[in-house]
């Protein structure tokens, strides 16, 4: 990991949880095969997605709007157990 990428990273994204969770999802979709956004001479993806978060280029967001569904999941699963439909 390029100390440099990461204490600029840590610039923009302070909160350490919020910046390991953000750079680890990255870097996985960077595995998986998704285009870099920032051009890098390392070839980690971790450093990748450390610059992309330097460069703003990647940024936290806590807007959730959709719902919690949890408990009509949970009736749906009851429903299917005993054999009836939900109404949801």
């Amino acid at each position: 990991m390029n100390n440099e990428y990461l204490a600029k990273a840590r610039e923009k994204v302070p909160d350490a949880k919020t910046l390991i969770v953000l750079a680890s999802k990255r870097a996985r979709l960077l595995a998986t095969g998704a285009p870099p956004m920032v051009r890098c001479k390392d070839e980690n993806f971790l450093d990748v997605a450390l610059l992309e978060i330097a460069e703003g280029k990647l940024v936290a967001s806590f807007e959730d709007n959709t719902p919690d569904d949890f408990m009509s999941e949970k009736a749906a699963a009851a429903a299917e157990g005993t054999g009836k439909k939900s109404d949801s």
